[in-house]
């Protein structure tokens, strides 16, 4: 019966992280209404987002280390009154430097409460079907564009932005607290179990704490796969919508083509996720960020709403796959003991790259008056991701006496 709770967990993880993730990543569709309500410009709302990421990171790293030792239940609690609290500060702000604090500071600094610590909790209940486990606890992220995004703009239309910032923010808070108390730890017997379908070198000896973890290059060339991965994709995502408004969608339009990427998205996840437990995690991430990076650049020729969505499918798919199978790749290679540290450590330099997209999207069509060079160097960053990704060593085929023999 112990076995079986993880799915438990699975379910209330990806309810918090639709909840949560929705919550923080509508602003896209805020951009329009609150500029012309505010007059800030642009790149001054996307700037939150921005800070939003660099607080996510680093309070991710924190979070993550506080999850090995009190455990992932009371992180989420906290986390959840911050996002509400941030939300609500943001949703009343009159001082583009006011929302900047609220919606930067405080929902990003909750942001990285939710990823860490309730994958790293997951990963320990399952010693077989790992990467399906943490795809569908990231369905919740894949979900939140399908019913977050399209409700928020229907609010906005409805109640203006403050008053729709303002409903997000109690309803949001009203509903992960209670699903955050069926969060808890695992039995150590599973917690402790290898992955029989690792296709990576675990390290050797398994890092115990902090100090040891830093002291393994496999750990910044995960960071840094991550880092360019985030910094790939959270520009085209956050600018999608503006860009197919300029083309000529309707704002409802243009939002919704973060649901079809949501809908791809849920596929993406159980189908890289079923791929991963069976050839292998490292070999799925490296094919996924070479075609995530062909199709961000197709971006620039892209003009009608069926394309927008054509792109939607591929795109949601891959990066939506893709993204939770890090925390796999992490698990293999590190071990459980110090799973909440190391998934801090590597949120904290997504999370930064992250941070990379909106405001640089920004400041590249206010500079150009388009986006084609956003589109343009995000493909690159997307492949240099690819490359550093094949420099995770492969696991090490076991040789027989009779190979060992001289021939």
């Amino acid at each position: 019966m112990e076995r079986h709770y993880g799915w438990v967990i699975v379910a209330a993880g990806a309810l918090i992280t639709c909840i949560a993730m929705g919550a923080m990543f509508a602003l896209p569709v805020y951009l329009q209404p609150m500029a012309d309500d505010t007059g800030w410009t642009r790149a001054g709302i996307s700037g939150a987002m921005t800070i939003g990421f660099v607080v996510m990171g680093v309070a991710g790293f924190i979070w993550g280390t506080l999850t090995d030792r009190i455990g992932a239940r009371p992180v989420v609690l906290i986390a959840a009154l911050m996002l509400g609290l941030g939300l609500f500060i943001a949703s009343r702000a009159h001082d583009l430097l006011v929302f900047q604090f609220a919606y930067g500071g405080l929902v990003g600094a909750s942001g990285g409460a939710f990823f860490a610590p309730l994958i790293a909790t997951t990963l320990g209940w399952f010693d077989k079907n790992r990467s399906l486990a943490v795809s569908l606890v990231s369905l919740g992220g894949g979900i939140a564009p399908m019913v977050v995004t399209p409700l928020a703009t229907i609010l906005i239309e409805t109640y203006g932005w403050r008053d729709a910032m303002t409903m997000t923010a109690i309803t949001a808070a009203v509903l992960i607290f209670p699903a955050a108390f069926l969060i808890r730890r695992a039995p150590e017997a599973i917690e402790a179990a290898p992955s029989p379908a690792s296709d990576l070198a675990p390290a050797e000896p398994a890092p115990s704490n902090m100090t040891a973890v830093f002291r393994k290059p496999q750990f910044f060339i995960l960071a840094g796969v991550f880092f360019l991965c985030c910094a790939a994709h959270s520009g085209p995502i956050f600018h999608t919508v503006s860009y197919a408004m300029l083309c000529g969608a309707s704002a409802l339009a243009a939002a919704s083509i973060y649901s079809v990427e949501g809908v791809a998205g849920l596929f993406g996840r159980l189908i890289f996720g079923v791929l991963a437990d069976r050839i292998g995690v490292k070999r799925i991430i490296v094919g996924g960020l070479a075609l995530q990076a062909v199709g961000i650049y197709c971006y620039i020729y892209v003009s009608e709403l069926q394309h927008f969505y054509m792109l939607a499918v591929v795109l949601g798919m891959v990066y939506g796959g893709v993204m939770p199978l890090y925390s796999v790749l992490a698990r293999d290679y590190f071990g459980p003991k110090v799973m909440g540290t190391v998934l801090g450590g590597i949120t904290m330099t997504s999370s930064i790259g992250m941070a990379f997209g909106p405001v640089g999207g920004g400041w590249l069509f206010d500079t150009f008056g388009d986006y084609h060079w956003l589109y343009v160097a995000s493909a690159g960053v997307g492949l240099a991701g690819a490359a550093l990704a094949l420099a995770f060593p492969p696991k090490r085929r076991d040789v027989t006496p009779a190979e060992a023999l001289p021939a």
